[in-house]
């Protein structure tokens, strides 16, 4: 658990962020690929346990998008540093 969401164990990838990147039509082993310190062992017990408990981090990842959201509009006009 990594900020009350379930993560996978030592590496701090939180489970609903496998999740996503599979929604978006990723495979296991792209991803593993795209992010070479998950094994495909770790990668298939996140989508396990996301499909084990979709109603908990669907509902994680409707929050991340939610926070994403409000942040995008919070500093959509503030200027950068230089």
């Amino acid at each position: 658990m990594r900020g009350g969401k379930p993560c996978i164990a030592g590496t701090g990838i939180a489970v609903f962020r496998v999740a996503v990147w599979h929604q978006m039509g990723m495979s296991a082993e792209e991803i593993v690929r795209k992010y070479g310190h998950l094994s495909l062992a770790q990668v298939y017990a996140a989508l396990t346990y996301y499909y084990a408990n979709q109603a908990e981090i669907d509902a994680c990842i409707e929050e991340d998008d939610r926070i994403c959201q409000e942040l995008e509009k919070q500093y959509a006009n503030k200027p950068r540093c230089a």
